[in-house]
């Protein structure tokens, strides 16, 4: 369900983009995301805990809600603005590379042969995607698109760093870091922006994002990862979601997929999974 509702992320950003820039996006819906886990924690009754608590506590979620929601989605809903859906879904799952990659002047890990030759295949996967297949002339739908798609994975690989580090229950930390990001985000807009409130389908799909994306399928996959005998067997099931995004991206907004995003998004999922394997084989070793 959790894979299914992420699944249809990349569609809602889409239809809401057509209505509403970029940082009107993120507000409704890191907005709505907040009241969404706000009722979430008073009916577990946590909401009161959730906001005590110490002033590190709330430096941490400061810096956390800096990096996501608020930059994480800012460069990665922009990419979606600019580039079709099928380019900048794609390249946003290039996140577990980057994490790698951060890991190694961050977390001090060192990385084998092996790993070096999986990251070069999700990067050519990368080529491919931004290049559409060609191989002769350049064919990059729009150079700042891509690199804005393949940035917001740096932002999404630091949060998840750093966010390894705070030991706050899931949901509550999760609250007030999105309390932080709404901030962040309102005050964008009022110094650089004017808000205007959308209308229709483009405000609903708005709320969805809030709702599905920073909520319903956040809470899903932490019940699934606490019921699983083994994180393995469901964390290999993510890499459904990409292609499923494409099907829905078909589906809803009527893009043709090209076969070179099918190849390139192969490329990098093969590269991660891969990593994965030689991360395991490193450890026994």
């Amino acid at each position: 369900m959790a894979i299914f509702c992420w699944s249809t992320v990349a569609s809602a950003f889409k239809i809401a983009l057509a209505g509403m820039d970029f940082l009107h996006l993120l507000l409704i819906s890191s907005g709505t995301a907040i009241l969404f886990l706000a009722l979430l924690l008073g009916f577990t009754g946590k909401l009161k805990n959730s906001l005590a608590v110490t002033k590190m506590e709330y430096l941490r979620s400061s810096i956390l809600g800096f990096l996501n929601p608020f930059l994480y989605y800012l460069i990665l809903l922009k990419a979606y603005d600019i580039l079709p859906a099928q380019f900048a879904m794609s390249l946003n799952y290039i996140w577990p590379i980057t994490l790698v990659l951060l890991s190694i002047p961050l977390l001090k890990q060192k990385i084998s042969l092996k790993s070096i030759l999986c990251i070069f295949i999700s990067f050519s996967g990368v080529l491919v995607i931004a290049n559409k297949g060609s191989i002769s002339s350049i064919e990059t739908p729009d150079t700042i698109g891509v690199l804005m798609a393949l940035g917001s994975s740096i932002f999404w690989a630091l949060y998840w760093i750093y966010n390894v580090r705070d030991k706050r229950e899931a949901n509550e930390k999760l609250f007030l870091n999105f309390i932080f990001g709404f901030t962040y985000i309102a005050f964008t807009i009022l110094f650089f922006s004017e808000f205007k409130l959308p209308s229709g389908n483009h405000m609903l799909a708005a709320i969805y994002i809030g709702i599905v994306e920073c909520g319903i399928a956040y809470v899903l996959w932490l019940n699934a990862m606490k019921l699983t005998s083994s994180t393995d067997k469901i964390g290999n099931l993510v890499f459904l979601s990409p292609f499923a995004s494409l099907l829905f991206i078909n589906l809803i907004l009527r893009e043709s997929i090209y076969l070179s995003t099918l190849a390139g998004l192969v490329l990098i999922i093969v590269g991660i999974i891969l990593q994965k394997f030689a991360q395991k084989n490193n450890s026994i070793e």
